[in-house]
Formats: C-alpha cells, structure tokens, sequence
C-alpha cells in the first residue's frame, strides 16, 4: 500500500458493544501502519477511542434518526475513502465513495459479539477487545493508581440493573482470599472500579483489606482512563458489565459473574465466566423481560467465583 489510505470506522452506539468489537479497530491499526482513521461513535461510546493511533477525526453521531445520518454524511462525503468498517449497518456508507466496504450484517447463528465483530473483515481469528491509551490517559490513570512492584486485584462490582448485582460481601470474602498473606495476590493492592453510584456498593469490598491498599477510582476517572488503570491490573473480577469488558480490552485477565444474561454473547473474551446453578432459560421463565427487581445473584457462591480465579491467575503466569 503506498499513498493516504483514510478508514472511516462507524462503531456501535452502545458502549458494550464498542468495546467488544474494539479489536477489529485494533487490527487495524496494527496492519495497516499507513493508515489514517476517522472514528465515528456515540456520546457514550466515541471517548474510549480518543487516543487511537494516527486518528484524524473523531466524530460523535447523537442519534440515528434520518436528520443525524444525513448530518454525519455531510462531514465525512469529501473523503473517498479507502476503507469503510461499519458496525451499525445504517444507511451513511453505501454512499460513500470507497474503495472497500466492510459492513455488519445479522448473524445466521448466535455467536459471540467478539466472533461476530470479525466476521466484518472476514477474519478467521477473531482479534480480542482492545483499546488505546495515549499519554495523558495513562498518566491520569497512573496519577491515581501508583503502580509498584505490587500485584493489583480489580473490582468492578457495578451493574445497570439489580438483577445482575452479585452481593459486594461475596465481592469482598473472594479479594480477602486474594490478597491474603498466604493467597495468591499476597501483600498485593486493591482496586474498586465503576461510576460514583456504584460507591455505596461496593462498602463491603473496601473492607477485604486495609484502607492504605485500598484504591478507589469510582467516579474519579474517565472512562478510557478506567480501562487504562485496569492495565496496570494483575487480575480483574467483575459482573456482567462495562467494566468487565474494558478490563478485558485493557489486557488484563478477567473473570465475570454470570446469572440472567448470556456468556456465550458476552462473556469476557480470553476469561472465564462463572455462573450459579441455573441456566439462562431458567432466569427467563422466572423473568421473561430480564427487567423486574429480583435479586437473581445469591446463588452464585463465592467459593466458586474464587476457584476460578486462582486458576485463571496460574493460567495467565504461565
């Protein structure tokens, strides 16, 4: 390839989403060194790939009625591109002047979004989740957490919906285990990760060791930055969340509770998943909507969700 080679990359509205098929922007970049890149997201979901290398523009697309599509189409039709990787599948690329076009269609079968994201590009290896971090983002995350020599164990306890809240004191019985003097993480620190309401949550689990090892970034950074602290982790524990899913695209070992949703969608790509004794269908014959305020959670033990954990710490140093 010689001469300007402009990828216009249209990721999901839903921050979830963007995260999980973030690898297929990461591969990208790293094959296509010449390449320039114009990223187009949502308000939620356009910060977390501010610091992309080589990034031209980054566009926020508000909405998705016909009067956002057309606003986007007017800042990006001068450019003929020279490739368009769209994940919505709206209506804006098939207009473009490109060369090539990579556009989501729905699978014919269930398949997990990281599979999904890079049948786009044909890729017969799905690339896992992956996100940049430019200088100022780490130093924003670093200023906060102060990696040492120490091991740090992650937490992200918080969940848009009660159904999926595993209770902090289980949260808090595995990281003691953790960073015991005889556990794996021993003398090691912890980190509390989520938004600012998820700090009254998780007054359990800055109780599994003392405070001056304790580390709390609910609510006090970014994002990105989040994801960028959760790089300096060792191992990450968490629910079905955004969290989980920027700790596994910040390349850290992660294991997630599972109960009323699907691991095999969204189960953390290269972790492990844990669930309690009841499968997905069950959940959904007791709460066809995955909507109502149950506390689907208490039967996940936390003996199991700290087996998986040790293990997956052996697997990860090996």
């Amino acid at each position: 390839m010689s001469g300007p080679f402009p990828i216009l990359y249209i990721a999901e509205a839903d921050v979830e989403a963007a995260v999980l098929s973030s690898g297929v922007l990461g591969y990208l970049v790293e094959q296509m060194p010449r390449a320039t890149f114009t990223v187009v997201g949502s308000a939620a979901s356009a910060p977390l790939f501010a610091d992309t290398p080589r990034l031209d523009r980054l566009i926020v697309l508000d909405g998705e009625k016909a009067f956002d599509w057309l606003k986007l189409w007017n800042q990006v039709r001068g450019t003929r591109w020279g490739l368009i990787v769209d994940l919505r599948g709206g209506p804006v690329s098939d207009k473009l002047r490109r060369r090539k076009r990579a556009v989501r269609t729905p699978d014919p079968e269930p398949l997990h979004a990281v599979v999904s994201a890079a049948r786009v590009l044909q890729l017969e290896t799905p690339p896992a989740p992956r996100l940049f971090f430019g200088e100022a983002t780490l130093a924003a995350a670093d200023a906060l957490v102060r990696p040492d020599h120490r091991p740090i164990l992650a937490i992200g306890p918080g969940v848009e919906w009660i159904g999926r809240r595993w209770p902090a004191e289980r949260f808090a019985k595995v990281a003691a285990a953790l960073l015991a003097d005889d556990g794996p993480l021993a003398g090691g620190r912890l980190l509390i990760v989520g938004e600012e309401v998820d700090r009254d949550a998780a007054h359990s689990i800055r109780l599994a060791t003392s405070r001056d090892r304790t580390i709390e970034a609910q609510g006090k950074l970014t994002r990105l930055e989040t994801a960028a602290a959760l790089s300096r982790a060792t191992l990450y524990i968490g629910a079905d969340s955004i969290w989980t899913q920027l700790a596994v695209a910040a390349g850290t070992p992660a294991v997630a509770v599972y109960g009323p949703s699907d691991e095999t969608r969204t189960g953390p790509w290269g972790g492990e998943a844990v669930r309690g004794p009841r499968s997905l269908d069950e959940f959904r014959a007791l709460d066809p909507g995955l909507n109502q305020a149950i506390q689907h959670m208490m039967d996940l033990p936390a003996e199991r969700v700290l087996q998986v954990a040790r293990n997956l710490l052996v697997r990860s140093r090996k």
